[in-house]
Formats: C-alpha cells, structure tokens, sequence
C-alpha cells in the first residue's frame, strides 16, 4: 500500500511539473502595439460608412445636443469634419491624459486609424 502511494505521488508531482512547464511555454508576453490591429487601411475611408457608426457608439452621449458637450456636437458630417484635427489630437492622447477621448475608454487602434485614414482621404462623406 505504501508503494501505490508512493508512485502515486510521484506521477502527481511529474504532472504537475509538465503542466507547469507547458504553460510557461505556452505564455508570451506582447504589448498593447503588437497586439493591436495595425493592418493598413486599402479602401478610402468614408465618413458615413466607416466614421460616423464609430462617432455615434463613442461620441455622441456626450457630443450632442443633450450631452455634456453639447458646446461641441459631432452629430453631423460637417461637424465632425470641422474637428477633425481636435478629435484626432484627443483620441490619440495616452492613457491617463485628462483630455483622452472617450472619457473612460479608448477607441481600439483601428478605429484611430480609421480617422486618420479618413482625413489621409481628404475628408469624404459618402
């Protein structure tokens, strides 16, 4: 009996050192640009099919007539055309920065590039 125990405890301690192991070379450590979709836009970017659904989820709460920023509404093309240099300039803030938009969130780095495509563009509406 104590044998059995024995080997019992041995194969458990050999599977757990095998199991630690695989997950350690399982693991990688990348950073936030690696990981990121960098992909290079090829089509042209328009404001009504690519920009503005990505204005409506992120910027509308706040940059609306009702909205805590309703000093400066981006609820139309011209608006969002007009600012396009300040919203580029704050979605592009590091984390931390008070002046980061969205407020409590960041757009992932293809919807940045996204508008950075569509100004590269010369600013299309449709």
């Amino acid at each position: 009996m104590g044998l059995i125990f024995i080997e019992f405890f041995n194969m458990k301690k050999i599977l757990y050192i095998l199991s630690s192991a695989v997950l350690l070379v399982a693991c990688e450590s990348r950073t936030y640009e690696e990981i990121s979709d960098n992909t290079p836009i090829t089509e042209t970017v328009k404001y009504t099919q690519d920009v503005k659904p990505i204005v409506e989820a992120n910027c509308i709460s706040c940059h609306s007539a009702t909205g805590s920023a309703s000093y400066k509404p981006f609820t139309n093309y011209d608006q969002v055309k007009t600012n396009i240099d300040g919203i580029l300039d704050r979605i592009q803030r590091q984390n931390g920065d008070s002046q980061k938009m969205p407020q409590g969130g960041s757009l992932s780095q293809s919807q940045i590039n996204i508008f950075i495509k569509w100004k590269a563009d010369g600013l299309i509406e449709n």
